[in-house]
């Protein structure tokens, strides 16, 4: 049985009767387990529940029932989500408090209601923000297109699994790129949606007023597919919008005719660190949005820069303050690369957190004016393909100019997908599309746009491990 590469060609095949959910999910589960010591895409498998929840949707569609497109889809959940097959571990030997099992985030709770097949926990940063310590026993997991290079984080795992075959889609989180830096090592399409548009209820927070959860998969399609069913408002949640739910999918017509497309030159485009091949792999992209119709202009974004540093010292102060108390107690349990982001936290003083939120009223009004000329703006996803695990600095990470973090800081919609790959390796090389808030149907138009008149979103790595099998 040859599976299929899409969320939207398994549904077709589902509703089809080509294939069974059950089928399916367990040909995902002999994946992951042919996978796990070589990618170490999941921390826990949910074997027994996923097999009951692929009959059900069987079932439901045997009678004839009318069921969600996501009926029966397998799918894979970042391990800082509660679910309640297993506690949360957010990859850490200091356990979330409340994180115990027993219950579902609502954002797991509304695929489940639609159908959706829950595989398992995926693999995280620790608490999403530090590199995994192999010293402390945290599961290492490993970029399927070159196991020596970094799948990035925080929501690694299911940027694995995605991009590897062993799901067709899944959850992440994203304070600073979280879902979009692995989607850009990883070769898939990672959505960090408007501030407030999907509920935080159940999640381990990282940084409260940055924090946001996401849909990550193969295809715009499919991210639209997804955020159908996960946004909206939830009650009790004080970050949650009330702004209504459209049908993303009805936006994605193919036709960009007269879109504007602003290109932010400086910072994104001209610093020294971007390498010339991931410049010219955009350039390429935009070159094809234009000849679909798309209206191009070079732009600026004022502060940029500063809007990154700015979002950095938000997301550290704002982990501090959840991490205080354990860090005082517990302090050696941490790893060895998560505590130098939490110790910066505790450096911050509120003078410093206080102008930042001043300088974000600031760079938010801009970034508006911005989009009155505009209804995107596109950059570089990544400085360039994942980096060697053997060559990763944190240190070096807050440093470097980082393209995702300044829309986190502004609580826009933004999706990275891929664009290219590199000249070594072949590794997948990414862009990145920001709109206006709540736009995240315009987004998904534009990308999509693009990725019916390309296939970088649908190229495969060739894992070992799955090489010769269905």
């Amino acid at each position: 049985m040859e599976l299929p590469l899409t969320m939207a060609e398994a549904t077709v095949a589902l509703e089809a009767g080509t294939v069974t959910s059950t089928e399916l999910t367990a040909a995902f589960l002999r994946r992951i387990a042919a996978t796990q010591e070589s990618l170490g895409a999941f921390v826990t498998v949910f074997e027994e529940a996923a097999l009951k929840a692929a009959s059900e949707a069987d079932a439901r569609r045997s009678a004839g029932v009318k069921v969600n497109a996501l009926a029966g889809v397998p799918l894979a959940v970042k391990d800082i989500i509660a679910t309640k097959e297993a506690r949360t571990t957010a990859n850490s030997k200091v356990l979330p408090a409340g994180f115990e099992g027993g219950e579902d985030a609502p954002v797991v709770s509304r695929l489940r209601s639609v159908g959706a097949v829950i595989l398992g926990k995926s693999t995280t940063s620790e608490y999403a923000s530090g590199m995994p310590d192999p010293d402390k026993g945290y599961l290492v997991p490993h970029n399927p297109w070159d196991v020596t290079r970094s799948p990035a984080g925080s929501s690694s795992g299911t940027g694995i699994a995605v991009a590897a075959g062993l799901a067709l889609g899944g959850l992440g989180t994203d304070t600073g790129g979280s879902v979009r830096a692995p989607a850009a090592a990883n070769g898939i399409t990672g959505l960090k949606v408007t501030f407030g548009r999907v509920s935080k209820n159940g999640v381990v927070p990282l940084g409260y007023s940055l924090d946001s959860v996401g849909p990550m998969a193969r295809s715009a399609y499919d991210c639209a597919t997804l955020l159908e069913v996960i946004a909206g408002y939830e009650a009790g949640d004080p970050y949650a919008s009330i702004a209504e739910v459209p049908r993303y999918r009805d936006a994605l017509t193919g036709d960009i005719g007269g879109i504007r497309i602003g290109i932010p030159v400086p910072y994104f485009y001209d610093t020294p660190e971007l390498e010339e091949q991931a410049r010219t792999a955009v350039l390429v992209a935009v070159d094809v949005l234009k000849e679909a119709g798309a209206q191009v202009t070079e732009t600026e974004v004022p502060f940029a820069k500063e809007a990154n540093e700015a979002n950095i010292l938000t997301m550290v102060a704002e982990a501090f303050a959840y991490h205080r108390n354990n860090l005082i107690s517990r302090w050696g349990d941490y790893g060895k690369y998560t505590l130098p982001t939490l110790a910066r936290g505790a450096l911050t003083t509120a003078g410093d957190y206080v102008q930042a939120q001043r300088f974000r009223s600031r760079f938010c009004r801009d970034v508006a004016m911005l989009f009155a000329r505009f209804d995107v703006l596109l950059t570089p996803g990544s400085l360039g393909p994942a980096e060697r695990v053997d060559q990763m600095d944190p240190e070096r990470r807050f440093a470097r100019p980082n393209f995702t973090g300044p829309w986190n800081f502004a609580g826009l919609p933004a999706v990275v997908a891929p664009c290219g790959v590199s000249s070594v390796g072949g590794l997948p090389l990414s862009m990145q599309i920001i709109g206006r808030p709540f736009a995240e149907g315009t987004v998904l138009r534009v990308l999509d746009a693009y990725q019916r008149l390309t296939g970088w979103h649908l190229r495969v790595p060739p894992v070992p491990a799955l090489m010769g099998a269905s």
